[in-house]
């Protein structure tokens, strides 16, 4: 601790102290500080293996395109560490979809859609900047647009149906390498990579995003698929009210279409939405199907929070509708039969915020055309 707070002076040339732990993650240390002048500042310090260095690289690189996040005051890559502005005690969005406010958390999921789309929309010229920005932070290590990870969570897939003796649709394999090729790269924009509840805040001056250990340029599909689903990657996981899903969606769609023309004829929204949705729910069976064993909450600390069992089985549902891909829907009934059949716990629940209104069903949102931005 001593240590970071001295490499963070030196670099802001200040004395810091009074330090408080605002979490992080396996890879990182996030401080709040006070400076000699009264004032705070954020120090993100990260760990010294290759995960660790590729966040830092990421944070650093994504804060330095000055698009969405905090201000930048400082990166030392010798630590490494970076040190940001306080964004305050703003609520953040987990904080209003967990709160008892409908109208809060309504209008923070628009927020958060129209700024999440705006982002995307307006990165589009930059993405040769921030692989100049990787390099100059220490990009030796894998950038999250070179890692194959679509293609690994597939073959995982693939290994852990035979490992369980399912018999696999034929035809699956041949349609995840097929949704691969394209979901990676098709309309790319730039992400912080963690777009969670718990990761935007909703600040006076609008959204501000926070976390940008995985910070890339990826399919604009990918970052849309978390208004549909919602929250593809996350542990602030419930149901929506009915026609929720499909506003912020189509909010988010009005903004990218300023970028991506294109993404204004259905045809090719519904078809990328589709791929998404396939990507992140082969994504969550890999990484959550193990831990279904003893179910428990899905976060650790964190309440409300369904459970584990109750999340996947919320996505193989949704997953189970998207027909384009005869052998994946197949596959995820075969999942919901075999595998969820056996799980005793109740229907993921609606949002607490939400909770005198009625949750949507599990299907797929059916988003309109935009019509512009609101």
């Amino acid at each position: 601790m001593d240590s970071i707070l001295r490499s963070a002076g030196e670099l802001l040339g200040t004395e810091l102290s009074d330090p408080v732990d605002l979490g992080g993650s396996m890879r990182s240390t996030v401080l709040r500080c006070r400076t000699a002048g009264g004032g705070t500042v954020i120090v993100k310090s990260f760990t010294d293996g290759p995960e660790g260095l590729r966040g830092f690289t990421s944070e650093a690189a994504g804060l330095s395109l000055r698009l969405a996040g905090p201000e930048l005051l400082g990166v030392d890559t010798s630590v490494p560490l970076v040190v940001m502005a306080d964004l305050g005690d703003a609520p953040s969005l987990a904080d209003v979809l967990l709160g008892d406010d409908p109208e809060a958390a309504a209008e923070g999921l628009l927020t958060w859609a129209r700024g999440l789309g705006r982002l995307a929309a307006g990165s589009v010229p930059r993405r040769a900047d921030l692989a100049s920005l990787w390099t100059r932070y220490g990009g030796g290590a894998t950038s999250w647009e070179d890692e194959p990870w679509i293609g690994q969570n597939a073959a995982r897939l693939l290994a852990s149906l035979a490992g369980a003796g399912l018999v696999m649709p034929a035809g699956l394999a041949g349609e995840l390498a097929g949704i691969g090729a394209v979901a990676a790269e098709e309309y790319p924009a730039f992400t912080p990579g963690d777009t969670c509840p718990d990761n935007n805040l909703l600040t006076t001056e609008g959204l501000r995003l926070i976390d940008f250990e995985a910070a890339c340029f990826q399919s604009v599909f990918l970052t849309a698929a978390y208004c549909r689903m919602p929250f593809s990657t996350c542990w602030c996981v419930f149901r929506l009210p009915s026609g929720l899903a499909e506003e912020i969606e189509r909010v988010f769609r009005a903004e990218v279409v300023a970028a991506y023309p294109a993404l204004a004829e259905d045809e090719v929204w519904q078809a990328g939405m589709r791929r998404a949705t396939v990507v992140w729910t082969v994504f969550a069976t890999v990484n959550m199907l193990p831990r279904t064993v003893e179910d428990g909450p899905i976060h650790r600390t964190r309440r409300p929070v369904p459970t584990r069992r109750q999340v996947l089985r919320h996505r193989w549902e949704l997953a189970s509708t998207v027909e384009e891909y005869p052998a994946f829907a197949e596959t995820m009934r075969l999942l919901l039969r075999e595998v969820a059949g056996g799980w005793d716990v109740p229907p993921l629940p609606g949002y607490p915020a939400f909770s005198g209104l009625r949750a949507g069903p599990a299907g797929p949102a059916a988003a309109a055309v935009p019509t512009g931005s609101q």
